[in-house]
């Protein structure tokens, strides 16, 4: 993208003709944005013409930039008003994700355990209780391991879920999904069957062919990769034979970059294509949660990471062009905000941030935090953003916390230095948890932001590419990737930190 001047860059300016957008520059055009998600490709002549009032009626584009609310002549405020609304709705809508850690106990010590290092029985009944008040109608348990395996707890999760099943049914009436992270070391036939059985989504894990995905679970006896692979397969193949449909119902893996995947982009690729998954959730390594010995050998700077992010992009663009159904996950997620007039729900990408508004996370003695992040920042030893005990605190505590508040003002691109003036701002949003653990504070400094980088790389690709009017399948291919909505969609998370 080529660098925005914060000069104006005509020196006629109308400003009481114009209404309020965002502006920057991309593949030697003026793109300009809304508050709204509207956007439009500008000539530089018609974004002089724009700035200098001459956009008027009888003009080729005056009726769009009336609607997107650019020109205040003819300004339906009342409409525009509506789709910002639209857009926003997440403010109210209370907590919907909900983040269960059965575990403490690291993966390589799963046989010995310490007294509360697991969920018990009593704990999971108050948290499904805590979640239950929430005003939101639909509501995701997501079931981890804060270290490990989730599925070696297996009976305080199946009692998890039917408490909260049975609860929801005599009491509150919630469209209720529940989300197993696994990385399926622990699964067994009886296991997927039940899973199968009350609609338990599975989120693994699978970095790539068996040499990248072994390399980084050395601990794991025999081929985690073997493993993975064959319980992909195999709920695969049980949902074809139950007839549902695959587009909705499938297994959903997250991959872990390392430097090794760096130069292995194809083999990644291949692999998803050959396990027929549809969705790669590419996830950079973060510094802050790997040790210097490890991060040496494993790591890699932000600038390799999304120069392998655009390659890898592309690739997936080509194949869906040949007719294979796989997405980037990340990309997704902008998209559905860049095409469509909704929120996809993901509290990672949301103004505020949705820690404590839109995600809860529980750790298994009960301490509740805003979000994951949190809970794994007490872990390392700072509680600060610890909530309360579920088994004494209501949601409306939860919502109106101090804390929660905190991470709202702090994550407001419209007050946040850059972000406000930013053209990605209506696609955009950021961690001020992972602010706190980078850069010491909530609100963090925009240059130095790794997640801010990250999007705005994104957002400036997929706009290079929706505006390439020389190449109207990949417009198409990238077009309907926000129209499938499977159950894996409601989760609220981008899983950038889920174990």
């Amino acid at each position: 993208m080529e660098p925005r001047s914060l000069s104006v860059p005509s020196p006629e300016l109308a400003a009481d003709s114009l209404g309020f957008f965002r502006w920057g520059r991309i593949a030697g055009r003026v793109l300009v944005t809304t508050d709204a998600g509207d956007w439009a490709y500008l000539s530089e002549a018609e974004f002089g013409d724009l700035l200098a009032a001459r956009v008027t009626a009888g003009h080729p584009r005056f009726e769009e930039f009336q609607r997107m609310g650019l020109v205040r002549d003819g300004l339906d405020l009342d409409a525009l008003a509506t789709r910002i609304a639209q857009r926003n709705r997440h403010v109210a809508r209370g907590p919907h994700v909900h983040v269960v850690t059965l575990s403490r106990r690291a993966a390589a010590a799963e046989a010995s355990a310490n007294a509360g290092d697991d969920l018990d029985v009593a704990t999971a009944e108050a948290i499904v209780d805590l979640a239950l008040q929430v005003t939101a109608p639909a509501i995701t348990f997501e079931l981890q391991a804060a270290d490990g395996e989730p599925l070696r707890h297996f009976d305080v999760l199946r009692h998890l879920v039917e408490t909260a099943v049975t609860r929801n049914a005599r009491a509150t009436g919630k469209d209720l999904r529940f989300r197993l992270i696994s990385n399926c070391s622990a699964m067994t036939e009886a296991t997927a069957e039940w899973l199968i059985g009350r609609d338990v989504l599975l989120t693994t894990t699978l970095d790539g062919p068996a040499y990248l995905h072994d390399a980084t679970r050395r601990w794991l006896p025999g081929s985690p990769h073997a493993d993975v692979v064959g319980w992909i397969d195999y709920f695969t193949r049980r949902y074809a034979e139950l007839g549902r449909d695959p587009q909705q119902w499938h297994v959903d893996a997250l991959c872990n970059v390392t430097r090794q995947t760096l130069g292995a982009r194809r083999a990644l690729l291949d692999e998803y294509v050959a396990r027929g998954l549809r969705m790669l959730h590419l996830r950079p390594l973060a510094a802050a949660r790997v040790d210097a010995e490890t991060w040496r050998t494993i790591g890699y700077g932000l600038e390799e990471y999304l120069d392998f992010y655009r390659h890898a992009l592309d690739d997936i663009v080509a194949l869906n062009r040949r007719g294979v159904d796989l997405r980037e996950s990340l990309a997704t997620i902008i998209l559905t905000k860049i095409l469509t007039a909704d929120d996809p729900g993901i509290v990672d990408l949301q103004s505020p941030y949705g820690a404590g508004t839109g995600q809860i996370a529980y750790d298994v003695d009960g301490q509740v935090y805003p979000c994951d992040e949190a809970r794994a920042v007490a872990a390392a030893g700072d509680p600060l953003f610890a909530l309360g005990q579920a088994q004494a605190v209501k949601i409306a505590d939860l919502v109106q916390h101090p804390t929660v508040r905190a991470i709202a003002t702090a994550s407001l691109l419209d007050v946040q230095p850059m972000c406000a003036e930013c053209w990605n701002k209506p696609y955009c949003g950021f961690s001020p948890v992972r602010s706190y653990i980078a850069q010491g504070d909530l609100f963090g400094q925009r240059p130095h932001c790794a997640e801010c980088k990250e999007h705005l790389a994104i957002s400036t690709r997929l706009f290079e590419l929706l505006g390439d009017e020389q190449d109207p399948e990949t417009v198409a291919v990238l077009t309907r990737w926000p129209s499938v909505r499977s159950p894996h969609a409601t989760n609220g998370r981008a899983y950038r930190d889920a174990p």
